[in-house]
């Protein structure tokens, strides 16, 4: 008998603790609502989306919605996945977003790229896996950061302690972008072109497979 009711004793306890867990995330989440967003599910993923029958009130739309984008290369995956802020009339670059302080190009989680195989991305080696991307804008050239820790909000930067790959790139001019994008500019043989475009600007990465 003891050993049955020492059992049930370590069984409600296991309960207890776990309805503790629940509350303390429950109300984690009620105060800072950008927090509780979940991320869709990157496309070949292989995860499961189950239909969302709520019909949501306009008021209750986030202003950036979550997109996802996917590229096979080869036999490697690659895939994005991000909320998309709008201009909306504001000045960007410069603007909003200053130059040259930290920036998760995207909103509520932060945006994340994953790779199913290790890559090289403008020619330096990252091993497989998920990567936050942050940006330090500049007039004529941006410093884009991966970060190994690839599950964050979009704010605060987890730090350079956390950094797997620091790149200079150049500023490209784009055509006018009102909706924040990611985009899979060039697919070819091993190789493709990551660009993030919005406003009128435009930053590339070069990807190469195995």
């Amino acid at each position: 008998m003891r050993g049955r009711n020492s059992r049930s004793h370590r069984t409600r306890r296991r309960w207890m603790v776990a309805a503790v867990a629940l509350s303390l995330s429950v109300t984690a989440c009620a105060d800072d609502p950008g927090r509780n967003v979940t991320r869709l599910a990157a496309p070949g993923s292989g995860e499961v989306a189950i239909a969302d029958t709520t019909i949501l009130p306009l008021d209750d739309v986030r202003k950036s919605q979550a997109a996802s984008v996917s590229q096979r290369v080869a036999n490697t995956d690659i895939a994005m996945t991000y909320s998309r802020p709008v201009a909306r009339g504001r000045d960007i670059f410069g603007g909003i977003i200053p130059f040259g302080a930290v920036w998760n190009p995207g909103a509520d989680q932060a945006s994340a790229i994953t790779f199913s195989r290790d890559v090289r991305v403008n020619e330096n080696p990252l091993p497989a896996g998920t990567y936050s991307i942050w940006g330090i804008p500049g007039a004529t050239e941006w410093t884009l950061i991966l970060s190994t820790a690839g599950e964050v909000y979009h704010t605060p930067y987890p730090g350079e302690s956390a950094d797997a790959l620091r790149l200079q790139v150049p500023v490209e001019e784009s055509v006018y972008t009102e909706v924040l994008t990611f985009e899979f500019l060039l697919v070819e043989g091993k190789q493709t072109t990551l660009r993030l475009r919005w406003a009128t600007t435009a930053v590339s990465l070069r990807i190469d497979v195995p």
